[in-house]
């Protein structure tokens, strides 16, 4: 029961960690000109089939970790619907951070196993960071992996799709040591 009791009281804790980041969420738009700032970001807009874009995505943990965050999926420019990103960890963590990120889509085989209705990436899928030590190391975050190299500007070692998605993370706030497992899991639900 003691046990119970403290799982519970971390989980509230790192879920009152991520609320004010989520409540502190960038428009949509700022995002992508965020990302397109980037030189490693802005050909895939130009060549994807889609993407799903979070303005914010707040993490939190002590041993029992938490994520969340909410964004839309487009297709040709247009909102396809909306996504939501959960992730619970249980593992070697502390802190909290709040981060934007962007999964690209490279055609309609990657796009519609994403839409499906629920998606996670796999333990060993990583993200790129686009700022400059923001993350050294992205973990779960996404689907393709890469490092950080220069000032602000998102230079990065060569980035491309794995699996048919590319996932790019840029850092807003906090500080979180995590070597945790688990992966980040999708619902997509499409507009009517």
């Amino acid at each position: 029961m003691k046990r119970i009791g403290w799982i519970s009281l971390v989980v509230i804790t790192g879920m009152m960690v991520l609320a004010p980041w989520t409540a502190l969420a960038d428009s949509h738009a700022d995002t992508i000109a965020l990302f397109k700032k980037s030189p490693a970001v802005k050909p895939f807009f130009e060549s994807a089939y889609a993407y799903a874009v979070l303005p914010t995505v707040g993490k939190g943990g002590f041993v029992v970790g938490a994520a969340f965050g909410k964004g839309k999926l487009f297709r040709g420019g247009t909102a396809t619907g909306t996504v939501t990103l959960s992730k619970m960890t249980i593992g070697l963590q502390l802190g909290g951070q709040a981060f934007s990120e962007i999964i690209f889509f490279e055609d309609s085989r990657a796009y519609n196993e994403f839409t499906s209705g629920s998606f996670e990436f796999d333990a060993n899928a990583s993200a790129v960071a686009i700022t400059a030590g923001a993350q050294a190391q992205a973990g779960t975050m996404g689907a393709t992996a890469g490092a950080s190299a220069g000032p602000a500007t998102g230079a990065q070692a060569k980035t491309g799709y794995r699996k048919g998605m590319a996932v790019f993370v840029h850092a807003k706030g906090g500080l979180m040591l995590e070597a945790a497992i688990g992966g980040q899991h999708f619902t997509f639900e499409p507009y009517q």
